[in-house]
């Protein structure tokens, strides 16, 4: 069974548009999209192409999106034109270990200055 509502929700946060944006582009309200991506709406399929081209994906993509494959639609936001992959729990678990102890050596280090100026 595709998960078309819950594609679209993946999409538009990848792509960074708020629900609000959508409603807008589909001339409809919040509520009426946020229905769209709970699949508490039908679509048909004028719909669905409408909701394609304001995510810039085509119709397959937002039918057959593979959470584990981040397109590479969002090259301006990378400035490239490459694939990225979505991580791991495990390696998002890494780089938040990481980056929390980049922030506690950041601390580290403002005290060590603040104690010498």
């Amino acid at each position: 069974m595709i998960e078309v509502g819950s594609n679209i929700r993946k999409i538009r946060e990848l792509k960074g548009f708020s629900q609000d944006f959508m409603a807008n582009q589909l001339n409809i309200s919040q509520r009426q999209y946020s229905r769209i991506e709970k699949e508490e709406t039908k679509l048909d399929l004028d719909k669905l192409q409408t909701i394609s081209e304001i995510l810039e994906v085509t119709l397959e993509q937002l039918l057959g999106f593979n959470e584990k494959f981040i397109f590479n639609h969002c090259q301006a936001a990378f400035g490239n034109n490459q694939n990225y992959y979505a991580y791991s729990e495990n390696e998002k678990k890494l780089f938040e270990d990481r980056i929390k102890h980049l922030e506690e050596e950041v601390i580290f280090l403002r005290g060590e200055l603040n104690k010498r100026y």
